[in-house]
């Protein structure tokens, strides 16, 4: 796949307030460019997680790419860098023309709704009259929600994957259990520079791998090779890796902006409330639970497909938790060729 740079050609407003006169938009697509609405090829629009960037190709690689089951040769597959990350798209780590330096807290607020807004004006651009496939998980799952709604005209199919359609109280406190550690770290608020709050970052990543783990996948992956270990550290040595890796690659500030980008989920808001909103939904998306996710357990995504006219609903088994959507890739596989093939 391919890396763009979409650069929106009027001033960008956010639902919270504020707005960018230059909001920019990373985006990787199929090698070869888009025709319009005379181009053979199906559209299939991934929506991706919190950390992870627009390449499907690199966070999903046995889901996309040549020869794939989200074949770039064959289909037009795009996927859209969010608003407030790291990997190029406008955020609080991007620079603020008014000081030469990053926006850090400056930057404006952003909610889902900005995210999806900003996506279609990359669909416009590209000339992509409708959707054919679209497909988020966890909050590229909030945004698939979204993009339901508020372009019901443009997508024909959905998979909603380990998502909710509002964010729930037991998410929020973990993301606020990460914001404590971010604030914690006392160069987070001095915002002298990217490297503020890296310590408080690997915490905050500790804490997150906690909910997006549980505890059958540590206890098979992390136990101890010696019997006689006299202190346990194989899972603790496991956390500041995984802690160190996400600092290496993320800044503080688009994590901090992305967590609360996640807080501000809420598909019934302005839309007489969730159930109202769900029931207007056009398309008949399927809807892929784990049976082992902590944050968004089956029971709750099983109500939200019965909200939806028409859904279809699936579970996919897993020790791993909320990760299993990166890591059953077979399972995935099985349940969406089809959808693929009827494409």
């Amino acid at each position: 796949m391919t890396r763009h740079l979409y650069t929106a050609k009027e001033p960008f407003p956010f639902e919270a307030g504020g707005s960018l006169d230059h909001l920019q938009i990373v985006y990787h697509c199929s090698d070869r460019p888009y025709a319009g609405p005379s181009d053979p090829r199906k559209v299939i629009w991934v929506c991706h997680a919190l950390t992870a960037n627009s390449d499907p190709e690199d966070w999903w690689p046995e889901m996309a790419g040549p020869g794939k089951l989200f074949d770039t040769e064959k289909f037009f597959v795009v996927c859209c860098n969010m608003i407030g990350s790291s990997y190029g798209s406008s955020g609080p780590a991007t620079t603020d023309p008014a000081t030469g330096k990053p926006y850090f807290f400056d930057f404006p607020a952003t909610t889902v709704r900005d995210l999806v807004r900003s996506q279609n004006l990359v669909r416009e651009d590209l000339g992509i009259p409708k959707i054919d496939l679209l497909i988020g998980a966890s909050i590229g799952g909030f945004q698939a929600v979204e993009w339901l709604l508020m372009y019901p005209d443009v997508v024909r199919n959905a998979v909603l994957l380990a998502t909710l359609a509002r964010i729930t109280p037991w998410l929020t406190a973990f993301e606020e259990s990460q914001r404590m550690a971010l604030e914690a770290d006392q160069t987070f608020r001095a915002c002298q520079d990217l490297t503020g709050g890296r310590e408080g970052l690997k915490c905050a990543r500790s804490i997150a791998l906690l909910s997006y783990r549980n505890g059958d996948g540590y206890n098979r992956k992390q136990q101890e090779p010696d019997d006689d270990t006299l202190f346990a550290g194989r899972s603790a040595s496991y956390q500041r890796y995984q802690g160190q890796k996400l600092a290496d690659r993320f800044d503080a500030y688009s994590y901090w902006y992305l967590s609360n980008t996640l807080d501000s989920h809420n598909a019934g808001r302005g839309r007489g409330g969730l159930k109202a909103a769900l029931g207007r939904v056009r398309c008949r998306p399927t809807v892929i639970a784990i049976d082992s996710d902590l944050i968004f357990p089956p029971g709750d995504m099983q109500e939200m497909a019965r909200a939806i006219p028409g859904a279809r609903y699936h579970e996919i088994t897993s020790h791993y938790g909320h990760d299993g959507f990166l890591l059953e890739t077979d399972q995935l596989t099985a349940l969406l060729k089809p959808i693929i093939n009827e494409l």
